[in-house]
């Protein structure tokens, strides 16, 4: 008899911890398999004394029942939600590398600016996730009606291998899935909110462009643009009404032709920016690639080694285990 359903277990060994967080733990951990197979994943979970909150649970389960229909190389993946001692967690793609907030950190201490043309491609590819992102249907074809709502440096990452990848959709909003309360709670980061996420109004697809221009402006400056306030209040109301410095001015190495694209996405004026996520990587891409040319993964790649050696020098199959395993099928973990 043709079998329609299999239960399996899972093992997941934790290898380190990537990072903590007032809410939950990152593992960096080794998925076992049959015949010796092992993977490694990230692993995201609850930490104990929230898994009792609802409201934060919510976002967590369905962050991960979202992104799992979201298959695109510039968005990390989830692969499995699963649940051990009350807990959840989430089991997501393990992307070796920095993220946004390392490379411009790091380009600080040298006291050098990212090539603009590199900058470019850096947003163009989150441009091109964010617009799969932002046009995703449900099964029946009906719009989702994602929007990120955390687009910030922390939240990119940037692989060895030169890929650019979007992650945490833990505070996004899309129909079916997350439970909405805009327009009673703010969601997002104050520094890279758009002025419409800033002022508790309803968003959609362009306050994700709004917040991707913010980045896009400190990336290529290599100054922050609205996070001058003492509080969150302060860096709000500078991100509804504080004047934007002609990027060039702080920069004069970006063409005018890019700077054109940057102030573009930083309309405060929804209908004066940007209407979706594939204009501004089309002309990003015309920026990079008309007069032949470009950069690509590759180029990333080699100026990733170049400020992060020791990135490639890991042999992360090979470490022993510090943290702990977590069985699911047995539930038991010990991180």
């Amino acid at each position: 008899m043709k079998k329609e359903e299999f239960e399996d277990q899972y093992r997941f060994k934790f290898t380190r911890l990537i990072a903590e967080g007032g809410m939950g733990n990152i593992y960096e951990s080794i998925l076992y398999g049959a015949e010796g197979f092992e993977k490694r994943v990230a692993i995201k979970m609850i930490r104990e004394e929230y898994t009792n909150m609802k409201d934060f649970v919510g976002l967590f389960i369905g962050e991960a029942k979202l992104v799992a229909d979201l298959v695109h190389q510039n968005i990390v993946q989830i692969y499995k939600l699963g649940k051990v001692d009350g807990g959840f967690y989430i089991a997501m793609e393990y992307v070796h590398g920095v993220n946004l907030r390392d490379l411009m950190n790091r380009h600080a201490d040298l006291g050098t600016k990212i090539p603009v043309e590199l900058g470019a491609f850096i947003i163009s590819r989150v441009c091109r996730g964010l617009e799969y992102a932002h046009s995703k249907t449900d099964p029946d074809g009906q719009p989702l009606f994602v929007v990120h709502r955390d687009i910030n440096p922390n939240n990119l990452m940037l692989a060895t291998e030169g890929e650019v990848k979007i992650t945490d959709f833990g505070v996004a909003k899309a129909a079916h899935f997350m439970e909405d309360k805009e327009g009673s709670v703010i969601m997002g980061k104050a520094p890279y909110m758009s002025p419409e996420q800033a002022k508790g109004k309803i968003t959609d697809k362009r306050s994700d462009l709004f917040s991707l221009g913010i980045v896009m402006y400190e990336l290529l400056t290599g100054e922050s643009l609205f996070n001058t306030g003492v509080d969150a209040k302060e860096i709000m109301e500078n991100v509804c009404s504080q004047a934007i410095p002609s990027p060039r001015e702080k920069n004069p190495e970006i063409p005018e032709d890019l700077e054109r694209v940057v102030l573009k996405a930083l309309e405060r004026d929804v209908d004066k920016r940007y209407a979706d996520a594939g204009k501004m990587g089309y002309d990003l891409e015309y920026f990079m690639y008309h007069k032949g040319y470009g950069p690509t993964i590759l180029t990333l790649e080699k100026h990733l080694r170049l400020l992060f050696p020791d990135l490639y020098l890991r042999k992360p199959h090979k470490e022993k285990s510090k943290e702990g395993t977590i069985s699911i099928g047995g539930s038991r973990w010990n991180p």
